[in-house]
């Protein structure tokens, strides 16, 4: 698509599109009313074509219109921008010419005025934002501007702005300037390069394909809004300040909105909250009750048992050293006798379900051990999970998939037992919560060794056989199962499970090695099932 940008001073959007070519546009030709104007050096250092049209003294609306319309008929314009183009456009361009859109510093129809920032201060209004429109006809049959109808085309898109209590005039122009419109304009623009807009003059509307939810649950804006619940101390390092922003339209349970029961203890840094959020997340797995050890966002531990106090022993056991100032969660009420194991070694943050009166006795002796409550863990509703990059954002469906028994394949010879089966179904909810490459050992319904975030799958297995061998107390990776996030490329993964003592493994398939790894495994006597679907998780 091929554009004309109009503009009387700077141009500013102009060159921010230009550089940006959105929707693979480029600015064919830039036209001003003034001579002189800086948007005619910005153009021409950037190799745009600039035409100057100046009015004439005594020189009518329509007749000026029809020199600009004469000047643009040298280029090949498919769309025509507005950029403080300080001229009503009559019927005389406008049915002429290509569609032509303007850019407003405010929510139209809110605040129309040529002083929109100050408008919307003095309405004490929380939200203002800009408006990319297209132009209709403002004039009168004379050629007379009609104040009403500026502005008040059908709207293309539009960017909210938060306005804050102590904002200045100067502080609003420059987010609305720089983040709204520059959000705004190159989105529209890419609309049109797309061939995603259609304009009904007569009706004056604009539709957009996909603008309405047309993708499910990614639709083409996505706009959310956060408010800051505090100020971190700092961030992942002392040198980073960091604060919390929170949605309070989330129904499930969440660190965020959790009560700190010991409010003498510190607050909760920004990796307490991440360790935090991660163990919540792991024991919702669960409907028996099941605890879990968290550093560093991943699982050094993770069990069920009859109850609550045995689950946390089994997790803990996994890898107590690894536990040291790690985080501890729990997906039933908190009782005494729990809570006197947890703090029998130093862990930072308890998150639970709610707490007893012995408990919590318990637990605020132990200096600065936070201590959350967070209620009924209730289901998991929120669908969509994200993180974000440097100019932008990762979103993606939550990982909510349960792999059941019937999923599973054997591919072996030997055909797992009922007690590999369960195991095989424990470690396969957990090592979702793993970070990639990750590998889990677990005998029964408890861990053994976990290897995390490594680059290469044999050094993941390596990992968690020396994590069970060294580290676990009272366990070992013998008569272990063994889950994998993905597939093993080679045997070799699978040879180094067996020398560890592994009997089982649960894994997705779909390697192109796949029939040398089933080989492998049938060559140790092991059982292996491919569940269909891989579990990573990077973030």
């Amino acid at each position: 698509m091929h554009l004309a940008g109009m503009a009387s001073n700077r141009g500013r959007n102009l060159m921010n599109i230009a550089d940006r070519e959105p929707g693979g546009a480029d600015l064919a030709v830039v036209l001003t009313d003034t001579a002189g104007a800086p948007v005619l050096e910005k153009a021409r250092s950037r190799g745009i074509p600039a035409e100057t049209v100046v009015p004439e003294e005594r020189e009518s609306r329509r007749a000026h219109e029809r020199r600009v319309l004469d000047a643009l008929s040298g280029h090949d314009v498919d769309l025509v921008c507005l950029d403080g183009y300080m001229r009503i456009l009559s019927d005389t361009f406008l049915d002429a010419a290509p569609t032509t859109v303007n850019v407003h510093p405010s929510l139209l129809p809110s605040f129309p005025g040529e002083d929109a920032w100050a408008d919307a201060l003095a309405a004490g209004v929380s939200v203002t934002g800009c408006t990319v429109h297209v132009v209709t006809d403002a004039t009168d049959e004379d050629g007379h501007i009609v104040e009403s109808e500026i502005d008040a085309g059908p709207i293309v898109t539009q960017e909210p702005v938060a306005v804050y209590p102590a904002d200045t005039r100067d502080d609003l122009k420059e987010r609305v300037l720089y983040r709204g419109e520059f959000q705004a304009y190159p989105r529209a623009v890419r609309w049109f390069a797309d061939g995603r807009v259609d304009v009904d003059a007569g009706a004056k509307t604009v539709r957009v394909d996909g603008d309405r939810g047309g993708e499910g649950a990614f639709p083409e804006r996505r706009i959310t809004s956060a408010d800051r619940a505090t100020a971190l101390r700092y961030g992942e390092n002392p040198h980073q300040d960091a604060a919390l922003y929170a949605d309070y339209t989330v129904e499930e349970a969440t660190v965020v909105e959790a009560d700190q029961l010991n409010r003498d203890a510190r607050a909760l840094s920004y990796n307490n909250y991440n360790d935090a959020d991660a163990a919540l997340d792991l024991i919702k797995e669960f409907e028996s009750p099941a605890a879990a050890v968290i550093k560093h966002t991943n699982p050094a531990g993770c069990a069920t048992a009859g109850d609550l106090a045995s689950a946390y022993d089994r997790a803990l056991s996994t890898d107590p050293m690894s536990a040291f100032g790690g985080i501890v969660a729990l997906n039933r009420e908190c009782d005494r006798e729990t809570a006197t194991e947890v703090v029998d070694s130093f862990k930072e943050v308890v998150v639970a379900p709610g707490y007893t009166e012995a408990a919590l006795s318990v637990l605020r002796d132990r200096e600065n051990l936070r201590v959350l409550d967070v209620g009924d863990l209730g289901e998991r509703t929120e669908r969509l999970t994200e993180s974000s990059l440097v100019g932008g954002r990762l979103v993606q469906e939550r990982d909510r998939k349960r792999v059941t028994e019937d999923d599973l394949e054997v591919v072996t010879g030997r055909d797992p037992t009922n007690a590999e089966i369960e195991s095989m179904l424990f470690a396969w909810r957990v090592i979702t919560h793993v970070r990639s490459n990750a590998i889990l050992l677990a005998r029964g319904t408890e861990t053994v060794g976990v290897g995390m975030g490594q680059v290469s799958r044999v050094d993941a297995v390596r990992l968690a056989a020396m994590k069970a061998e060294e580290h676990a107390e009272g366990k070992d990776a013998a008569g272990s199962v063994m889950a994998s996030d993905a597939f093993f490329p080679f045997p070799d993964g699978v040879e180094r499970a067996a020398e560890a003592g592994v009997e089982a493994v649960i894994q997705p398939g779909g390697s192109q090695n796949d029939e040398a790894v089933v080989g492998a495994a049938d060559e140790h006597d092991l059982a292996m099932v491919f569940t269909g679907s891989r579990c990573f998780r990077h973030d």
